[in-house]
């Protein structure tokens, strides 16, 4: 972040919004504020959720298959999906300390992991890339004792932050929301002033895979919004650029939260997968 001392605006730079947050406010994720001119962190370490889960909950289908992973959530998000079906960490920040949850060091999560085994760590739930400074400590923490970094995130950050982090991520599944630049700005939260949401996410993937990290895509299917096969083949092409041996999940909707249209039809998603295999080697469905 960055204080413009003259009117006590503190602007940040760690994703695309570039949030010019007044005394007293927070930015368009709900977790990175502003006291007094100066930066404030309030969530730094805040944990909403701590489960061990498989890891293919993740997705991710071709990293260690079968194994447990230790998933950590957080709070705040810096994109609105109004169809989120974690809104209720992800939507309900905005500076608010009373969501459910515990403080926890970087430190006490490697403990945790150690305790219960587990090799690795999932940053997930919510979205973990607004708590930068927090992965930072605790990936560099885990490499240390030998602990698997995973991240689960929509990717959109900016190139200096994404360098950081993923030079510590072993593993990631990325959200590939769409391939529209107007509904990443329109109706997921983005917004029509910030930079192209959709280039950012695309960067961060490209980013992620020069690194060698190992990355798995999936794309939530919402009808009406990013269902159309023109906007999935160019989802499937962009992947297909990379590598044909990317895995896409295909992830299939239900109404929740602000958005009630139909469930994705599992037969609609039988007949892209049967498509886009063409291009690519690992297509699956999920959430059906």
């Amino acid at each position: 972040m960055r204080n413009e001392e003259a009117d006590h605006i503190v602007r940040c730079s760690l994703c695309p919004h570039c949030c010019a947050i007044p005394n007293g406010r927070f930015g368009r994720c709900g977790v990175r504020g502003n006291k007094n001119g100066k930066e404030i962190l309030p969530f730094y370490g805040y944990i909403t959720a701590l489960a061990m889960d498989p890891i293919e909950k993740k997705p991710l289908y071709h990293f260690r298959p079968g194994s447990m992973i230790l998933s950590a959530g957080f709070a705040g998000c810096n994109l609105r999906c109004p169809f989120c079906q974690n809104w209720r960490i992800s939507q309900a920040a905005d500076g608010c300390t009373n969501i459910p949850g515990t403080e926890m060091q970087p430190a006490d999560l490697i403990a945790a992991a150690l305790r219960k085994d587990s090799r690795a760590i999932a940053y997930t739930y919510s979205e973990p890339l607004v708590h930068a400074e927090f992965l930072l400590d605790c990936m560099t923490l885990a490499r240390k004792h030998d602990i698997t970094n995973v991240l689960v995130t929509n990717g959109c950050i900016n190139t200096n932050a994404a360098e950081a982090i993923l030079s510590l991520t072993d593993a990631a599944n990325i959200d590939l929301k769409c391939f529209s630049a107007e509904t990443y700005a329109q109706t997921l939260g983005g917004n029509i002033s910030a930079g192209n949401i959709l280039e950012t996410v695309c960067a961060f993937i490209r980013l992620a895979y020069a690194k060698g990290v190992h990355i798995e895509i999936t794309t939530l299917v919402v009808p009406g919004l990013n269902d159309s096969l023109a906007e999935l083949d160019a989802c499937a092409d962009f992947i297909a650029s990379l590598s044909a041996d990317i895995p896409w999940h295909l992830s299939a909707y239900h109404p929740d939260y602000r958005w009630n249209a139909p469930p994705t039809d599992p037969a609609f998603l039988e007949r892209v997968k049967e498509r886009v295999l063409q291009k690519l080697k690992f297509v699956y469905i999920g959430n059906v």
